[in-house]
Order: structure tokens, then C-alpha cells, then sequence
């Protein structure tokens, strides 16, 4: 894949030094959830793979994987939480969203969780979906993917503060689950 850029400007803010290839086979991924991915996630597991940046946000595989129990089952999982929680507390937003629409690829310590919504079939359009635990608003809508949404996250306190249940401090590190504690 060629190098992407909202990826490489991720990169500046947090060094991919720790992250690991998931070598993802993405014709089947797309056979498993009927939909392409976009281009920067897919960039993100080739570069980060899956993982925790600090212990406050991890960005979840695609479809489970044998080798790893930390992740369950990829994304599967959260999506089924994030719509479970849109249904419960949809009458908090102004938004209007087929809970079919979204799919997580993101959590945080905070129990945020991060999604797309897939309404357009260009996957490199889909916005960024928040579901929130303790963010103003709840529920959110960024207009941009989820490389550029990290990087404004690790960037950007005052965007860090309204889409992140938890404070993040310090230098941004990611730690691919491989590297993380009690991986090989």
C-alpha cells in the first residue's frame, strides 16, 4: 500500500517505533463485514497494527485472531456496544443515525468508543462516530477519518477534551498488542 498521508502525519505526532504489520488480508475482512475499509485504518494496522496508545485509547483488529485474546473478537464486539448504547441514549443527541450505520474501530479506558458511520459508500468518507461515556456532547460527529481524528486527539488538548472521557498526558506512544505486557 502506498504510504497514506493522514497515516504519515499521525506519524509525526506519535512514532510508529512500537508498532508491528498485522499483514491483514483484506479481501477477506471485506467478505466478513461486507463493506471495503478506509484506506487510512487499513494504512494504520500495516504500520501500527492493532493496539493501546498510552493505556487511555486502543484501536481494535478488524476480525478476531486466534493468537491474541485481549482483543475478543475485533470489532465485532464494540459495534454491538456502540449501537446497544445509541439506542439506549439516542433521545441525548440531535443526530439521526441508523444504529446499522455504525461500526466501532476504537475504544478508550474512559469506555468511549470510537466508530464510523458507514452511510457513504466511499469508505474514505466515512465520519468519525463518538460515543461517549463522560464527553460533552455524548455523541459526536467529526468529519474526518480516523487517522486525522487521532492525530487532532494527541495534537489538540482543547479537541482532546471534549471527544476523550480520560486525560492523556505525557508524550504519545503506541504499543502494538505483540509489544504490550505479556506479549512475546
Amino acid at each position: 500500500m502506498n504510504e497514506n498521508p493522514q497515516v504519515a502525519a499521525l506519524m509525526a505526532v506519535m512514532p510508529a517505533t512500537h508498532g508491528v504489520n498485522e499483514n491483514i488480508d483484506w479481501a477477506a475482512v471485506e467478505g466478513i463485514w461486507g463493506t471495503r475499509f478506509p484506506a487510512d485504518y487499513m494504512a494504520f494496522m500495516e504500520t501500527y497494527g492493532a493496539g493501546d496508545i498510552g493505556e487511555e485509547v486502543g484501536v481494535l483488529l478488524p476480525v478476531p485472531r486466534p493468537d491474541v485474546y485481549r482483543d475478543w473478537d475485533g470489532l465485532h464486539g464494540e459495534t454491538e456496544n456502540a449501537r446497544l448504547t445509541w439506542e439506549m441514549e439516542r433521545d441525548l443527541s440531535d443526530l439521526d443515525i441508523d444504529p446499522g450505520s455504525i461500526l466501532a474501530w476504537g475504544v478508550t479506558s474512559g469506555a468511549d468508543i470510537y466508530c464510523w458511520l458507514t452511510t457513504d459508500s466511499d469508505p474514505d468518507r466515512w465520519p468519525v462516530f463518538v460515543c461517549g461515556r463522560h464527553t460533552d456532547p455524548t455523541f459526536q460527529v467529526h468529519p474526518f477519518g480516523m487517522a486525522e481524528f487521532l492525530r487532532r486527539l494527541l495534537a489538540d488538548e482543547e479537541f482532546q477534551e471534549e471527544t476523550i472521557s480520560v486525560y492523556m498526558e505525557g508524550e504519545p506512544r503506541f504499543a502494538n498488542w505483540r509489544k504490550g505486557a505479556g506479549a512475546e
